[in-house]
C-alpha cells in the first residue's frame, strides 16, 4: 500500500525539543516536493515548513524560522522534522505531505493539493 508513515511525537516540555520522522513506503520520494504540516483544534491546517528532493530549497513559516529544521535522506525515503525550543502555542496534530513533482516550497507550503498525507501525529507542549 502507498502510504506516509510519521513517529516522533509526544509530549514535551516548553523549551524542549522533538525529532518527527516521515518514511514513505511503496513509492519515491527522490522526485517530489515534501512538507510539514500541522493543524490545532479548531484551526485550519498550516504549512511550516516544505523541501525539495532535488536540491536544497526550503521554506519555514514565520513562527517556526530558527527553531525547525527539516530536512531529508532520499536513499533512507525518508524526511526529518527536527523541532527545538517548543512553545505551548506548537501544541497540534502535525502531519507530513508530498507531491510527486517539483514545485516552488512557498506553494507545497500554501497550497491544499496534495498527493499524499501521513497519519497525523500529536504534539503537546506543557509543563
Amino acid at each position: 500500500q502507498l502510504q506516509l508513515v510519521e513517529s516522533g511525537g509526544g509530549l514535551v516540555q516548553p523549551g524542549g525539543s522533538l525529532r518527527f520522522t516521515c518514511t514513505a513506503s511503496g513509492f519515491s520520494l527522490d522526485y517530489s516536493t515534501i512538507g510539514w504540516f500541522r493543524q490545532a483544534p479548531g484551526k485550519e491546517r498550516e504549512g511550516i515548513s516544505c523541501v525539495r528532493s532535488t536540491d536544497d530549497s526550503t521554506y519555514y513559516e514565520d513562527s517556526v524560522k530558527g527553531r525547525f529544521t527539516i530536512s531529508r535522506d532520499n536513499a533512507k525515503n525518508t524526511v526529518y522534522l527536527q523541532m527545538n525550543s517548543l512553545k505551548p502555542e506548537d501544541t497540534a496534530v502535525y502531519y507530513c505531505a508530498a507531491r510527486l513533482t517539483i514545485i516552488s516550497v512557498q506553494a507545497m507550503c500554501r497550497t491544499s493539493i496534495k498527493n499524499y498525507w501521513g497519519q497525523g501525529t500529536q504534539v503537546t507542549v506543557s509543563s
